[in-house]
């Protein structure tokens, strides 16, 4: 684990910075978008960040950080979805979380070219 709480300023770039992304305000909530699919979005606090990540991994990733990730609302269950509160993970953490949940929703060859461009991760 790095050092240091996550904020919203961590990630941000991401959501202007990645391949066919684009940052949307909704109700005064940031959201990253690829088109019409949002892949993440905050709390209205800025203190949670919900993002697309894998159903079937989900249990066992809150199963096993609790304090960090949790379930999403029921409304939200039957998306590949969950949620973090930002102030528990590290910077490198909350960045390489927004760049999956971007890969879930843009096609292989736009994930693939990021990869030759960031080989270590994004950092």
């Amino acid at each position: 684990m790095g050092s240091g709480m996550a904020v919203i300023e961590d990630v941000r770039p991401l959501g202007a910075g990645l391949e066919r992304s684009y940052q949307v305000y909704v109700r005064g909530r940031l959201t990253f978008r690829v088109e019409q699919i949002v892949y993440v979005a905050f709390s209205s606090d800025e203190a949670v960040m919900g993002f697309a990540f894998p159903e079937e991994e989900r249990e066992a990733l809150v199963l096993s950080e609790p304090h960090t990730f949790h379930m999403p609302t029921a409304a939200d269950m039957r998306f590949n979805w969950v949620h973090a509160h930002l102030a528990a993970l590290d910077p490198t953490e909350a960045r390489e979380l927004v760049v999956d949940a971007w890969r879930m929703v843009v096609p292989r060859k736009v994930s693939d070219a990021y990869d030759l461009l960031h080989p270590t991760g994004p950092g």
